[in-house]
Parts: structure tokens; C-alpha cells; sequence
């Protein structure tokens, strides 16, 4: 499929907020208020700006962006209306939150609740995000059990490494902090790496035949002309094609990228001066890997329409 790049900026940015503010919540839930003012505001701040910005850039790619309310009504049947509902949902329990974490409401007591709110919040909305794609049974790459998971290990990965580098830059780093990173990308290293070899695996059951109800006939159908002559909607966004040789490209890029995140997660421990600069390239490096792993999950995908446009198997 096309690859839109407000879908991708959606994903990887409110990915990396909601991964962030989730561990804000933890962070609160078992040490209590924030250490630091300036550190909880610019941390809560920059969850909150990620998530905002991945929502707005999620209506640059509808045809009537001023619509997209209506969304919110389908909750009962589309997991893309259930990710809306719970993506509003969710600001409350992280409003409270970070007036009790920063100290601006005076109740301790619900402190922790508010916390592990917001974190249930954030893992029911990037779950749903995830659901919205691994439920289309017509598209083999995502229709897959891994699709999930990943999307969950990208969001706690980016959200870790952001919280260590904010962390560092404001003296409060922790050889926890890069555990927690460094678990969270070897994890999502783990997870991509068998998704690829899980799509890669997986037969191609779906054929021109089956698509024309042709297959009982027992004969091999060939397509004799083209549906359109002229380029159209379903061509230009379903019918897009990644060469191999590119994918494989980019899934090493991806995984050398996480990688040096590693490597580079590794390097804050030794001493708090070079924690600064390796956490921050950390999580620079954390960014771009999901951003090329996102364009690849949808530059991937194969939908069964691209049968009555010349392909044999999808």
C-alpha cells in the first residue's frame, strides 16, 4: 500500500507520547510526586504534544478532514472509532495525573490511581491503533499476530528512551532508566524480527482465481485486460509495490538502527556526563528506526484488490 505520511507521523509520535506518558503514570504510581517541577512539566508537556500532534496529523490524510467527528460514532463496530474515543478519553485521567504528580492539586491519595489510569489508557490506545490494522483480513501483512505486539514494544521503547534522555538532561538519569530502554528495543528487535520472517513464511492463499470465484473450475484464470486504462484511487494506493530488494534494505536499516539505540543506551551508564549526549542520540536513532519500520509496514502491505490488477497471489 501507499505509505501516507501523516499516518506515519500519527503512529511514531503518538507512539513514542503514549509510551512516554504510561511510564510517566508508573513513575508516579511508585514513587509519588515529581522530584522536580521543571522535569515532570517539560516531561508531561512533551507526552502530551507528541500525542496531540500524532492526533492531528492522523486527519491530513481524509478526504474531508472537517468530518472526522463521525469517526467517533462507529465505536461499537470499528476499532478505528474505539482508538478516537479512547484517544479523548485518555487526556483526562493524564490531566488529573499530572496536576496531582506536579503538585498543583493537594490529594496524594489519588496519586497512584491516577497514574495507573493513565497507564491503562495509554496501552488501551495504542492497542487499539494496532487493532485497526491487524483486523483486515484482506491484507495478509498485518492480518497477523505479531502486529499487535509490535506496535505495543514500539510505543514502550521510543517512550523509555525519551523519558531517559529528558531525564538526563535535567540531572535525574538512572542506570534504571537505560535497563528499562535497553529491555524495551531488544524486545521490539526481537518481535519485528519475527514478524518479517512470519510475513515472509506465511502462503500466499489468496489467487486470482478465488478473487473471480473461477478456482472450483479447476483452471488457471489469466487476466486478458487491465479493469482501467487511466490510474486510479485503488491503483495508486493499494496497488503500491516496495521492490525486495528495497524492503530488505530497510529492514536492516531498521534493525541496525535499533542496534546502535542499544549501543548507545549502554554508553549513558558508565558516566552522568555522557549520558546527556548517548541518550539523546539514543532516542534520535529509537525515532528514525520506527519511522522506517512504519513506512515499510505499510509499503508492504498487499491488498487482495491488487488480484484484479494483475497480481497472481496475495
Amino acid at each position: 500500500m501507499h505509505p501516507a505520511y501523516s499516518v506515519i507521523l500519527f503512529t511514531t509520535a503518538s507512539g513514542a507520547g503514549y509510551g512516554l506518558l504510561a511510564l510517566l503514570g508508573l513513575v508516579g504510581f511508585n514513587h509519588g510526586r515529581a522530584s522536580s517541577l521543571w522535569f515532570g512539566g517539560t516531561a508531561l508537556v512533551i507526552a502530551l504534544g507528541l500525542i496531540t500532534l500524532g492526533l492531528l496529523s492522523s486527519t491530513f490524510h481524509l478526504g474531508r478532514p472537517e468530518r472526522a467527528w463521525r469517526a467517533f460514532s462507529q465505536w461499537r463496530s470499528s476499532w478505528l472509532s474505539r482508538e478516537g474515543v479512547a484517544s479523548v478519553i485518555t487526556f483526562a485521567p493524564a490531566l488529573v495525573f499530572g496536576a496531582l504528580w506536579l503538585g498543583f492539586l493537594d490529594e496524594p491519595r489519588w496519586l497512584g490511581l491516577a497514574g495507573l489510569a493513565t497507564v491503562l489508557m495509554c496501552a488501551v490506545t495504542v492497542f487499539c491503533t494496532a487493532k485497526i490494522y491487524s483486523t483486515l483480513t484482506t491484507i495478509r501483512q498485518w492480518h497477523q499476530p505479531l502486529t499487535v505486539p509490535v506496535y505495543l514494544a514500539f510505543a514502550l521503547a521510543t517512550g523509555a528512551v525519551l523519558l531517559m534522555a529528558i531525564a538526563s538532561v535535567f540531572g535525574l538519569y538512572q542506570i534504571f532508566q537505560a535497563g528499562l530502554a535497553v529491555v524495551a528495543l531488544v524486545l521490539t528487535l526481537v518481535l519485528k524480527i519475527l514478524y518479517w520472517r512470519g510475513i515472509d513464511s506465511d502462503p500466499k492463499t489468496r489467487t486470482i482465481e478465488a478473487a473471480t470465484g473461477l478456482a472450483r473450475q479447476g483452471e488457471k484464470v489469466r487476466q486478458w485486460e487491465v479493469p482501467h486504462t487511466a490510474e486510479n484511487f485503488i491503483m495508486k494506493e493499494m496497488g503500491f509495490v516496495v521492490a525486495r530488494k528495497h524492503a530488505e534494505k530497510l529492514r536492516r536499516t531498521v534493525m541496525i538502527l535499533l542496534v546502535l539505540a542499544i549501543l548507545a543506551t549502554v554508553l549513558t551508564i558508565p558516566s552522568a556526563t555522557l549520558a546527556i549526549p548517548f541518550s539523546v542520540l539514543a532516542f534520535l536513532l529509537a525515532a528514525a528506526a520506527a519511522a522506517v519500520e512504519r513506512w515499510l509496514f505499510f509499503a508492504e502491505a498487499q491488498h487482495v484488490v491488487s488480484l484484479y490488477y494483475g497480481t497472481e497471489r496475495a
